[in-house]
């Protein structure tokens, strides 16, 4: 989408919202942690949801699929929202309706009702999602800023890591006779709280130019969006079928519709869904491109590890979940370290975070031939450090890099074009590696994760070369 509109790097409506806080940084962050942690949690609580629910396969896909979808799509608007409503208010909103989504998940009495909650589920998170991220970008400034977006980075790398060890100790301990819903229901004390708390230390912001919603744009961009991802999520499943590759074959063509109605609206000088300013940013989009490489092999390789700790060595959801344990140790001290080298070294600490994670996939690789050979699994721990470290080190750089090439009255929807582009990216890379992992597990379940391992490995070398073409710093002056 191009426009003859030049981006204006102006003073922010909100340089600073306010009455910033450790507090609100707390609050908002709880959110991010729910949101990402029950994308990953589930996994666990499958077969324990299909038994008691006497589920079909198909249904309880849906219970990952469903969520993902609807975050998916719903990210952009949302973001355009708290840009035209109050960043505080949709957070809240979407933290409210995740709430309550996650509490009719915990006690839905059949499949079908599960799979509606898990889709209103997907709604809260994707409301909450990009005002948390709009939220940090103007209520903090130079490293404040850095060191808020580092914590983000460390919440969403410790959901991630460790859900599949809090789903598995949930299942393990099942308190009060809960079973797999204690892995929902955990949502609903963590989510009151964040409620009452909000409003008292969480300042409010918004664009004060937002006077409309483009209402014609956000269909079209979920029809998009629809397009791509859903084939995307159900197609290995599935196993292909026509409608897949149909609904691939149309998304570009939804996708140009947008396009054209963005410049027409442009041209009247209304509201657009995306600014015609942000996309004029050369480097924004060279950002969304490396965060769109990174979260594809985030994802997958969370999704093949977990599968080749419980089938390919029939570890139980616990145990399995302690070895993610060391994944987020070596994410966590790396996250600690990564504020202060962001603002120092800019974009070529994402080169190294990105060339210490396709390192580590390949020591796992050598782990996973030892693991065989020794049966043990302490074989996977150096390239499960390494890897976590890389993780760490790239996700502070990656976000703040990008948030930087765009101007606080922008943030809401350079927020919503980040989230939605790292949830595209984890259903592009789930799908992708999906299919080779399975495409080779009939050769083992050893020898599939070593293929998915190489193949992330390639995709972490590119995006290491991407950060060339990145801005050389991680901090702006507004």
């Amino acid at each position: 989408m191009t426009t003859q509109a030049r981006p204006q790097l102006a003073q922010p409506l909100h340089p600073k919202a306010p009455g910033a806080s450790g507090p609100a940084l707390a609050v908002v962050l709880s959110g991010t942690f729910m949101v990402v942690l029950d994308f990953f949690i589930v996994n666990v609580a499958l077969p324990s949801m299909q038994s008691g629910l006497h589920a079909s396969s198909t249904a309880i896909q849906w219970v990952v699929a469903g969520y993902a979808l609807t975050t998916a799509v719903l990210l952009i608007t949302a973001g355009r929202l708290g840009d035209r409503y109050g960043r505080r208010r949709m957070f809240s909103v979407g933290l409210a309706l995740f709430t309550a989504a996650s509490l009719l998940c915990g006690v839905a009495p059949n499949a079908g009702e599960l799979v509606l909650a898990r889709l209103l589920q997907g709604a809260g998170g994707a409301l909450l999602m990009p005002n948390v991220l709009a939220i940090i970008n103007v209520s903090y400034d130079g490293l404040q800023r850095v060191r808020a977006l580092s914590l983000y980075g460390l919440t969403m790398g410790i959901a991630a890591a460790g859900g599949q060890l809090l789903g598995g100790a949930l299942i393990a301990l099942d308190p009060a006779g809960a079973g797999w819903r204690a892995c929902f229901l955990v949502n609903v004390p963590v989510g009151l709280v964040a409620l009452v708390t909000v409003r008292r230390v969480v300042p409010e912001s918004r664009d004060l130019a937002a006077h409309t919603l483009d209402l014609g744009g956000a269909v079209l961009m979920t029809v998009a969006l629809t397009a791509v991802v859903l084939p995307l999520v159900q197609g290995a499943a599935a196993g292909w079928p026509a409608w897949t590759w149909v609904s691939l074959a149309l998304a570009p063509a939804f996708v140009a519709v947008f396009c054209l109605q963005q410049r027409h609206r442009a041209r009247l000088g209304l509201t657009c869904l995306i600014d015609p300013n942000l996309a004029a940013i050369a480097p924004l989009r060279r950002g969304l491109l490396a965060q769109l490489a990174f979260w594809s092999g985030q994802a997958s390789f969370f999704m093949v590890l977990a599968l080749y700790l419980q089938q390919g060595r029939g570890l139980t959801p616990m145990q399995a979940g302690l070895v993610f344990t060391v994944l987020a140790v070596s994410y966590l001290l790396a996250s600690l370290g990564s504020a202060g080298l962001v603002v120092r070294h800019g974009r070529r600490v994402l080169a190294a975070a990105a060339l210490a994670l396709a390192g580590g996939h390949g020591l796992l690789v050598a782990g996973v031939a030892l693991a065989s050979a020794h049966g043990t699994v302490l074989a996977l721990v150096p390239g499960l450090l390494l890897a976590g470290a890389g993780m760490g080190f790239a996700i502070t750089p990656l976000t703040t890099i990008i948030l930087a090439t765009a101007p606080a009255q922008y943030a809401g929807g350079a927020s919503g074009l980040l989230s939605t582009t790292q949830q595209v990216g984890a259903a592009l890379g789930v799908a992708v590696i999906g299919a080779i992992f399975f495409g080779a597990v009939h050769a083992g379940v050893g020898h599939a994760f070593q293929l998915s391992l190489v193949a992330l490995a390639v995709l972490l070398l590119g995006l290491g070369a991407l950060t060339r073409l990145l801005p050389a710093t991680g901090t702006v002056t507004r």
